[in-house]
This record gives structure tokens, sequence and C-alpha cells, in this order.
């Protein structure tokens, strides 16, 4: 293989020639996000068991806040106890605060357990990771948080369902049932991931780290990507906002909508993992920046009211743009600075990310309320906006040498053991 080019290596084979690490990263969290019910069915919980909507808006909105802690306390937490430790404690703590939310009577205490549990909840986010951008070679990258995407998005896809069977028993047993999930990942995790050593990962004293999130906050490019992030999660929620509300205001059934969040959960499942062996092999700002378009493209379309059929096509853009983006711009942050701080880039990203998903409903409900159809041209501009921020924010590709051989599948080998062509263009800066 040329020294300036990547063979196509799909899903499989990438999956094949991951570490022991990498795996069971990728299904600690697969388990984790089918049995994430909480955030789901809080509110409906609180609701039946007596509390008003205003309380129950505020416990998810205390959910939330919890969650982008943990994110960004994740990254520091791994340098003090190590990756392993920082999991597998998370995982447990989650379990423990999640069994005891039916017991919890007092609503002051309640709004604790739930402000921690986001927290406890999502530690294991930026760990897991730093954990698969350590454990694949970089150009590897993209394909390998296809794959971690992919896991989420499967459990993510099946949670509602086992929630909703398990809710029919009891309120109890889905607590139980997502408690037993979060354990059960604490147990993978503990009994796959590699043991800490003594002082584990303390990269606070490795030169470079000195400053944490700080030194992230100072370097101006990247903060570029993290606003362009954080405008662009705030337009892409719009579909869990605006998006119900606009097809009610168009006068169809609530079944619609459903049609519309299916189609979106159907082309990420089916199409990422074919549409990112391409996209890997892009210059890493044209991936980002198409995928991006692309969902401003999507959203923009909403506004020009060509019936049911005209949203489906929209949605079918918009969720191309997601499959297209989202391994390049998931993945960046892990190349974007020193090694000793691929924990911090990676939990500022994600923090952003989860910072725009939480204001990005309120913005969007308002706009809807004042402008109605237009508000998606609205969204249109600002993910556009969004595309232009995260593409000048993200340094260009360094070029690669040629990796060794893939264990499981030579690195000229696709998916299903032939020979392969060099076809990757070079990755150059």
């Amino acid at each position: 293989m040329a020294a300036d080019q990547i063979a196509a290596v799909g899903a499989a084979a990438t999956w094949r020639a991951a570490p022991r690490t990498v795996k069971a990263v990728i299904a600690g969290v697969f388990v984790n996000r089918l049995g994430g019910f909480l955030q789901a069915f809080l509110v409906l919980y609180l609701v039946h068991d007596g509390y008003d909507a205003g309380q129950a808006g505020i416990a998810l909105g205390a959910n939330g806040v919890g969650a982008i802690a943990g994110i960004l306390l994740g990254s520091w937490l791994v340098d003090r106890i190590g990756a392993r430790r920082a999991i597998t404690g998370s995982m447990a703590s989650t379990a423990l605060l999640t069994a005891g939310v039916p017991a919890v009577t007092s609503f002051p205490v309640l709004l604790i357990i739930v402000t921690a549990l986001g927290a406890t909840s999502q530690i294991y986010r930026p760990v897991s990771a730093q954990l698969v951008s350590a454990g694949v070679p970089e150009q590897r990258h993209v394909m390998a948080f296809a794959l971690y995407r992919m896991a989420q998005n499967l459990g993510t896809t099946a949670a509602p369902l086992l929630g909703s069977l398990l809710a029919a028993m009891s309120y109890q047993v889905l607590f139980w049932g997502e408690a037993i999930a979060a354990l059960m990942c604490a147990v993978i995790c503990q009994q796959s991931l590699p043991a800490d050593p003594p002082r584990a990962a303390r990269t606070s004293h490795a030169p470079g780290a000195h400053g944490g999130y700080l030194t992230v906050l100072r370097d101006i490019r990247y903060l570029g990507f993290l606003v362009g992030m954080l405008a662009y999660s705030a337009v892409y929620i719009q579909y869990v906002s605006v998006l119900p509300l606009a097809v009610q205001d168009a006068g169809w059934p609530t079944m619609v909508y459903g049609v519309m969040v299916a189609i979106n959960g159907f082309m990420v499942i089916t199409c990422e993992l074919a549409v990112t062996r391409k996209v890997q092999h892009w210059p890493r700002r044209l991936g980002a920046a198409c995928g991006v378009v692309l969902v401003a493209a999507g959203l923009s379309a909403y506004s020009l009211r060509l019936g049911v059929v005209g949203f489906a096509l929209a949605t079918v853009v918009w969720s191309l743009g997601e499959v297209v983006g989202s391994p390049t711009m998931v993945a960046y942050p892990a190349q974007a600075g020193s090694t000793e701080l691929v924990g911090r880039y990676l939990g500022a990203s994600q923090a952003m990310f989860g910072v725009g998903t939480a204001i990005g409903p309120v913005i969007g409900v308002a706009l809807w309320q004042g402008l109605r159809g237009t508000a998606w041209l609205v969204f249109g501009g600002v993910a556009l906006a969004a595309a232009a921020a995260i593409a000048s924010g993200m340094r260009g590709n360094r070029t690669q040498t040629p990796e060794p051989p893939l264990s499981g599948a030579s690195a000229g080998e696709d998916d299903h053991g032939r020979a392969g062509t060099d076809d990757g263009p070079a990755l150059t800066r």
C-alpha cells in the first residue's frame, strides 16, 4: 500500500482488528444505552407518582444539567483514578442511584438524586471515547466511532420499546431494569478493560496537560469547532421539539411524526457504516461540512409545505447529513489536541453538544411560535453557519503512513476477505 494512501477497510474488518478494550467499550455502550430508560420515562413516572408537570420538567432539567457535568467530570476523573475505575465506578453508582429513585418521597431529595444520576450515567462517555481513540490507529478513528455510534443508536432505539414493556409491569420493574443494565455495563468493563496502573493516567503531571480544560479553551481554533458543534446540536435537536409541532400544525396524525423519526433511525442504523466506509477517506473538513450542509438542506425543506411525502424526503436528506458527518465530527476531538489532552478535548465537544441539545428545544419552540414554517429557514441558516464554524475549526488531516496489517484481515481486504484496491484518496494537510 502506498505511503500516502489508506486501504478501504469497512466495519467488519475494523471490528476484527480492534483490541479487546475497544470491543468491550462498544459492547458496554450498547448495554448502557439499551437500559437508558430514565430520561424517556422520568416525566411519565413523576406525574404517575403524584408530582405535577412543572416539577417533572424541573427534574428532567436537573438530570440534563447533571449529565453535562458528568461529561466534563469524566475526562478529569480518568486522569485521577484510571479508565477502568472511572467507568465501573460510575456505572455501579448509576445502578445504585437508579434503583433508589422509586423509594424517594421528597421532591428536593429526588432532585439531588436525578442530578447525581445524570452525572454518573454520563461519566463513561468521554472515558469510553478516549479508549476507542487510543485503541485504533488514527486513520481508523472515523470507522471506529461509526461502530461506537451504531452501538449507541441500536441501544437507544430499542430502549423505549423495552422500557415500555417493563413499565407496563410497574415503574419499580422499569427502574430495576435500568439498574441491572448499568451494573452489567460495569461488569463488562471491569472484566474486559486492562487494570489501571498505579497513579493511573495522571496526565495532569504530563507535559502539555497542565491546565486541563483551560488549555482547551486557549485553543482558539478548536473553540470555533466547539461553537459550531453547539449551533449544530441546537438545530439538530429540533426533530424532537419542533418537528412534532409542525406535524400537528399541518393537521396530520401523530403517527406521521413517528414515521419521520423511524425514517431517521432506519437510515442511521442501516446506512451509516456503509457510508462511513467511503467518507472515512475524505478530508475531515469535507466530511463534516457536507454532513451539516445536508442537515441544513433537510431542515429548510420542511418549510416548503409539500405534504407528507415532502416531509419524508426532507427527513431523508437531513438523516443522510447525520450519517455523512457525525462519525467524522465525533472522532475529530481525539485528533485535535495532544495525547495528554484527548480526554479534555472529547469532554469539551460532548459537553457542548449536550448544552446545544438542552437549549435548542427552548429556542426552537419560541421561534416556531413566532414564525411558524419560516422557523425552518432560520434553523437551516444556523446549520450553514455551524458547518462553516466546524470546518474552519478543524485542522487538516495529517499525512498518514501505512499502518501494520490488521489482525483478522489484511490492510487490503474488504469485509468479505477479498483483496481490495487502494482507492482511498490521500490524506494530506
